[in-house]
């Protein structure tokens, strides 16, 4: 029997299983696979959809549920754009879909802070007009999946990850998306049946301390997994656990209630100073999803119910911790969260296995049982129930790199600005987790005041927490970049972020200096070094993780990072905007990931752009050069700067803007520049080489020059 052919209670087919991808052309048929991939990215693509149809009204789709997140319209259409951004990034798609809504719909809003709340005006399409996006992108996708050459394994270097990112991706969302309709208004809410509740409930049982005994954990996977993962995933882990002791259930809402009942909510020696400071400023008394009133009602997705006290309690970190705090002083025990080792150690010896393929879950994933949670005493797992399933499990684990961890190129920043010891790991998936996030290598994580299906349960041990250390900048190109912004010069050539900050300000002249782009900024250090003269400058760059360095030497001033010596030796450097004299210029700027031929409309009316050494790095530089007018003032000036460096690997040759022959004769790149801005720009005065020279070890060093022009917006 195919999985297609068990059902939910609510009568639908139960959600396909991710694909496994490893083996070789000889062990895997390619058409079986092919049609195996188009049927998920088909069903999950269905599954999305019929979310969205318990939204009653269209403003449903626009009123925020709540302020620190985009309205529901944006995550209609996000997951369709992220699909077209990354087959676009892997040179899959050759052209986009709709550039205005994937200018809209690129990048979500993270949770920076429980008062950050995103006050940015967006002018959102229509529900129609967002549906029939979807529909264009879902036809692309299908006919990719149609046409592609299959081969195996799929890996990371393979054409077929970008589209297993893409339904992984929605899937992810598909999750989020009911946290927020569960937040949302109920009046706004319509119930679907496949989208229905659990309606069993009962006393809740009384929560055990069981033994889990000593042993090693694996954790970490290599590229010949059998399934798709997120860089997070792979590198390797291996460690002895000492035996402790954990709950028999997840905190059920009754066990939950006597925290509450105690005071817990009041008592600041229950709460860490972070837990405190959000229990304040969220005037937290209870759980989010706890309805006070005669008698306590929980919030599901679309309604209200009397509390279902043998369902796990579902909370952020501070209240589960704060919830240990008090059962360690209650019991006399060393009461605490899990760590994530403990979590795999728990897994193993309860002896737990992954969703199968043809038949309903043991637990309450994937959706295979009912659309909420259920009774903490359903789903047994050796001695213990849900050590999968029903709420993500907090643990005290932040996240943190393996061993042998790398990024991946296509998604640079799902895991990275998540290395700050401010996200948590959470374990074991909930009732809406399916496809990767239910297999025991997922690794998720989350800010610690954040809201998802997350419960948790509590362990007993006096083993000590020990903090991997989550934060670091080791990765090599990030740490040369770094090195070449806020670092030593050499050979006597001056910074280059620096030198061609100074070389467009001085272009400048007495024009006015309001406010300045600068495009293609990577870490940061000209975009500070312009701050020093404009009123206000914008930093952006197409890689996040670039943008990161600039918004952390913004918002602390430092940034620390390693450079490689020799081999594996490395140096641990540190470099501040004080010593470079930029310490005051912070509140003047701002950074963004964006793409430069599509960026988003509020980026314009600036008196100074700087694309440097981008030009041959973009996918459509004469797209970038035929549209940057728009976003200058008349009579600002254009700063090009390009080693004219083309390679296909970034550019497809036919959309080189010079380093060629044209009707039989060299053109160059300066040709193109002045045959492309020619319509709206003049240029000011010659060319002018600018070096530079980049840092690979001790013994290494790349030495170039970028060729510098001047445009004036004429009209």
């Amino acid at each position: 029997m195919t999985v297609a052919e068990h059902f939910h209670p609510s009568g639908s087919a139960l959600l396909q299983r991710t694909p496994e991808i490893h083996g070789s052309d000889q062990d895997i048929d390619p058409e079986t696979k092919r049609i195996e991939i188009r049927e998920y990215y088909a069903a999950v693509s269905d599954r999305y959809e019929s979310l969205f149809q318990v939204l009653a009204c269209d403003q449903a789709y626009y009123e925020k549920a709540i302020p620190l997140r985009h309205p529901l319209i944006f995550y209609y259409g996000h997951t369709a754009t992220f699909f077209v951004n990354k087959l676009v990034l892997a040179k899959l798609l050759p052209e986009r879909i709709d550039p205005r809504l994937e200018s809209i719909f690129a990048v979500g809003v993270d949770e920076m802070s429980w008062d950050d709340l995103d006050e940015t005006h967006y002018e959102w399409p229509s529900v129609a007009e967002v549906k029939a996006y979807r529909a264009k992108v879902r036809s692309a996708v299908l006919n990719l999946i149609d046409e592609m050459p299959l081969h195996f394994p799929i890996t990371w270097n393979s054409d077929w990850w970008p589209v297993l990112m893409g339904i992984e991706h929605e899937l992810i969302h598909l999750e989020t998306s009911t946290v927020l309709i569960r937040q949302h208004r109920l009046e706004y809410l319509q119930a679907q049946p496949a989208w229905s509740p659990f309606r069993e409930h009962a006393k809740a049982p009384s929560n055990t301390l069981l033994a889990v005994s000593a042993g090693p954990v694996h954790l970490g996977r290599n590229q010949e997994g059998i399934h798709y993962g997120w860089d997070n995933e792979y590198g390797a882990r291996t460690v002895d656990v000492e035996e402790f002791k954990a709950s028999r259930f997840l905190v059920s809402n009754a066990e939950f209630l006597g925290f509450v009942d105690a005071g817990g909510y009041g008592n600041d020696a229950y709460w860490d100073e972070e837990g405190a400071q959000w229990r304040e400023f969220a005037q937290a008394g209870h759980p989010v999803f706890w309805v006070p009133g005669a008698d306590w009602r929980l919030r599901l997705m679309t309604e209200e119910v009397v509390m279902p006290w043998n369902w796990p309690a579902e909370v952020n970190y501070h209240e589960a911790k704060a919830f240990c705090n008090w059962k360690a002083e209650q019991s006399g025990e060393p009461i605490r969260l899990p760590t994530e080792d403990e979590w795999y150690r728990l897994y193993d010896v309860a002896e737990v296995n992954e969703v199968p393929a043809g038949a309903p879950a043991a637990a309450n994933v994937q959706l295979d049982h009912a659309a909420s949670c259920c009774p903490v005493n359903r789903f047994a797992h050796g001695d213990f129930f849900d050590v999968v399933g029903n709420v993500w499990q907090w643990t005290e684990t932040p996240m943190y790199p393996f061993d042998g961890f790398e990024v991946n190129k296509l998604y640079d920043d799902f895991t990275t600005p998540t290395f700050d010891n401010q996200h948590n790991l959470m374990k074991g998936g909930s009732w809406a987790s399916c496809g990767n996030e239910t297999l025991r290598s997922a690794r998720y994580a989350f800010r610690r005041h954040f809201f998802q299906h997350a419960g948790f349960r509590y362990v007993s041990s006096h083993a000590e927490v020990k903090e991997p250390n989550a934060y670091y900048e080791s990765d090599r190109q990030m740490s040369e970049y770094a090195e070449f912004h806020y670092g030593d010069t050499w050979f006597n050539v001056p910074n280059f972020p620096a030198a061609v900050a100074q070389f467009s300000i001085n272009a400048l002249g007495d024009r006015p200096a309001r406010s300045a782009l600068d495009l293609g900024c990577a870490s940061g250090r000209a975009t500070f070094e312009l701050a020093q003269h404009f009123d206000h400058v914008t930093g952006i760059d197409f890689s996040a993780r670039f943008v990161g360095q600039g918004a952390e030497m913004a918002e602390q001033g430092v940034l620390r990072y390693t450079l490689t010596e020799e081999g594996d030796l490395v140096s641990y450097r540190t470099a501040t905007l004080e010593q470079h004299g930029l310490q005051e210029t912070t509140g003047k700027v701002a950074f963004y990931q964006g793409d430069a031929c599509n960026l988003k409309p509020q980026f314009s009316g600036y008196d100074l752009i700087m694309a440097v050494n981008l030009i041959d790095r973009l996918y459509s530089p004469s797209q970038f050069l035929a549209q940057v007018h728009e976003r200058l003032n008349v009579g600002g000036l254009l700063v090009v700067a390009s080693p004219y460096t083309w390679l296909e690997e970034h550019t497809p040759k036919d959309q080189w803007v010079g380093g060629f022959k044209k009707d039989g004769e060299s053109y160059t790149t300066l040709d193109g520049l002045r045959d492309i801005l020619g319509k709206h720009f003049v240029q000011v005065g010659e060319p002018h080489k600018l070096e530079f020279v980049i840092r690979e070890t001790q013994h290494k060093f790349q030495h170039s020059f970028s060729e510098a022009t001047v445009w004036e917006r004429i009209r």
